[in-house]
């Protein structure tokens, strides 16, 4: 493309101008569906102008000049703007569904992180229907992505499919994960299950986040008095969707098929003192630092209480022997401002 400015490109961008206008006065740019539908628009005639036309690149320069004069004070005209949406175009022009039904039903910068951070179209289906169910922001979009939320989402090992009903088991698959991603823990690799469940008691609201939705807490080291003994759970939740209690026990260990019979225990006496006959049955979930698959759906499958098994890991924190070998936060601090004071 050339210096001057033909008169094609001048019809091209004129056109353009005018169905911005248009959506401005219809919704005052602020509208998601029609700021959506506008930014998909601009992609599609920018493609296609490239390709009729055989401008390149350089075309989004002074088609980004152009506009923020034409529309001052509006912001999303930038040249990288304008890539994204021609981006935007691309990747779901043989998709127009997923645009009409679900990319505008959320915001556009939730559209940029899909596009950017998930290649695969079924990817990012999944992603842009939770968002939109469960209301994400941006930055919890982000992290489910980054933490890989769908490859993990229904993996846990359980007998569901055989305790449950069928719309009740596929419902609760769905609510276990495999592994729990627990990232905001920093605990050594010999920890112990009373410093695990403190962690994740002192970043309740991350833990919970964690759990997905529709888990409502209950309490920790929750009581229970069975034939005049006392037993501790170690987590109780109820859950609205699936409307049951749901056991957490945590074991700072392998699997062991003997905490399939003690999570058992725990489901019957739950089911017998909490349990209403409202409820669905009891779930359990016990979350190891790790797990044997085989091992596993062997112990559950001798078993009529549904129970899942899932592994959980997070950031281990340094041993305490290398900790003070290494700066402080405040020491790296200084040596910059030396190198600083040095260069300058």
């Amino acid at each position: 493309m050339t210096l001057e400015r033909p008169g094609d490109y001048q019809t091209f961008l004129k056109t353009l101008k005018e169905r911005i206008a248009s959506a401005q006065t219809r919704a005052a740019l602020a509208v998601s569906r029609e700021l959506i539908l506008l930014y998909h628009h601009i992609g599609e005639q920018v493609v296609q102008a490239q390709a009729q036309r055989g401008w390149g690149t350089k075309v989004l320069d002074r088609l980004a000049e152009d506009l923020k004069s034409a529309f001052p004070g509006v912001e999303g005209f930038s040249k990288r703007s304008l890539y994204r949406m021609r981006a935007f175009y691309l990747a779901y022009r043989e998709h127009p569904v997923f645009v009409s039904q679900l990319a505008t039903q959320i915001p556009w910068f939730h559209n940029v992180i899909l596009l950017e951070k998930v290649k695969d179209h079924a990817a990012r289906v999944w992603y842009a229907q939770a968002a939109f169910e469960y209301g994400w922001s941006r930055n919890i979009l982000e992290m489910q992505i980054d933490t890989r939320l769908l490859e993990r989402q229904g993996a846990a090992i359980t007998n569901f499919e055989r305790t449950l009903p069928p719309l009740q088991s596929d419902l609760a698959q769905q609510i276990l994960k495999d592994p729990y991603n627990f990232d905001f823990l920093t605990l050594t690799s010999d920890h112990l299950e009373r410093e695990l469940e403190r962690g994740l008691l002192a970043h309740l609201q991350k833990f919970m986040l964690e759990l997905g939705v529709g888990f409502a807490f209950l309490g920790s080291q929750y009581p229970l008095e069975v034939g005049g003994q006392d037993f501790l759970i170690d987590l109780l939740f109820y859950h609205v969707k699936l409307h049951c209690y749901v056991v957490v026990e945590l074991k700072a260990r392998d699997f062991e098929p003997g905490d399939a019979g003690q999570m058992s225990f725990y489901l019957s006496a739950v089911d017998g003192i909490l349990k209403s006959e409202n409820d669905a049955p009891t779930v359990g979930i016990l979350l190891c630092k790790s797990k044997n698959k085989v091992v596993a759906e062997y112990a559950l499958s001798g078993f009529s209480s549904p129970i899942g098994v899932s592994e959980y890991q997070f950031t281990e924190a340094l041993p305490q022997d290398l900790e003070g070998s290494l700066p402080t936060v405040k020491q790296l601090e200084a040596e910059l401002e030396r190198l600083e004071d040095e260069g300058s």
